[in-house]
């Protein structure tokens, strides 16, 4: 009975054993540079200071950066979801060639966002493979012009071309998962009672894909305020994002503190938009609702 008893006592305490580890990784690895982060910003010269905000607030790219942050997540991010839904739907349902076309979907999976970036720099320069093509077919007289500082409009729009085509696949894989977890019976039986494909999409699917969706949007909406690789190897400083601007003031410039901040403002904005996917992505159970 002690035994049992002293088993019962630790059982109690195995839950946040399981926790510590991943724990001790979040103290170590986000929680302490997250405080020298705000350490950087916050405290100069032994107290309280917002010299360093000011300062990079004041930065001549930073009202940029943050205008072509938010732009860059504003179109990429419903887009890819859209597209996401759209290829997962498909891709779900058997038929010839399925195996083949999951391939060529997740090769973009492989590749690094510098990798990409490369790629399709050679690809779109003047004297790229696509120019070269239509050139040949005397489609176009001349080489088309992306990219240049007159171009900001043009390179804007090929960083979210080439981000769309590196990265919808991390929120298909996801929504695909989603959609394979989905018992049939629940579809199955809104036939049964008449319901077409719009009707269980709207009324079946989504609210259980929500949970998948939420992740998905979480992981990307991160990944999204934080691009780099793709923009500086496209188009460097010509787009500037916060993630490339804390970049060049940390290694260019060596000012940690203005570095720090834009890192700061980047999880912030994160956070933010995180709260609110977690609010309207709530999953919606259809035995029970209340």
């Amino acid at each position: 009975m002690q035994g049992g008893y002293a088993n019962r006592g630790l059982s109690r305490y195995v839950p946040y054993l399981l926790l510590a580890p991943a724990l001790i990784y979040l103290m170590i690895f986000i929680g302490y540079p997250m405080i020298e982060g705000i350490k950087l910003v916050f405290y100069q010269n032994g107290g309280f200071s917002l010299e360093t905000v000011h300062r990079a607030i004041n930065n001549y790219y930073f009202w940029p950066a943050v205008k072509d942050t938010l732009g860059l997540a504003a179109i990429i991010l419903p887009t890819q979801l859209l597209l996401a839904l759209i290829l997962a739907l498909t891709v779900n349902k058997v038929f010839k060639g399925r195996n083949v076309a999951l391939t060529l979907l997740l090769i973009p999976m492989t590749l690094s966002d510098i990798a990409a970036g490369l790629i399709w720099y050679s690809m779109l320069s003047p004297s790229g493979f696509m120019n070269k093509l239509l050139l040949n077919l005397g489609l176009i007289h001349a080489p088309i012009q992306l990219f240049g500082y007159q171009f900001h409009t043009r390179e804007f729009m090929v960083i979210v071309f080439v981000e769309l085509w590196r990265s919808t696949v991390t929120i298909f894989v996801i929504v695909l998962a989603g959609l394979q977890m989905i018992s049939q019976e629940y579809l199955e039986a809104a036939e049964v009672f008449g319901a077409g494909y719009w009707t269980k999409l709207r009324r079946i699917i989504i609210p259980l894909l929500k949970p998948s969706i939420q992740t998905a949007l979480l992981l990307r909406t991160i990944y999204a305020f934080s691009i780099f690789g793709i923009v500086w190897v496209l188009v460097g400083r010509d787009v500037p994002v916060l993630a490339g601007e804390a970049y060049y003031q940390v290694t260019q410039i060596k000012d940690y503190g203005v570095g720090a901040f834009y890192a700061l403002l980047i999880a912030v904005m994160s956070l933010a938009i995180g709260v609110i996917y977690l609010r309207i992505t709530r999953a919606e159970y259809l035995e029970v609702k209340r």
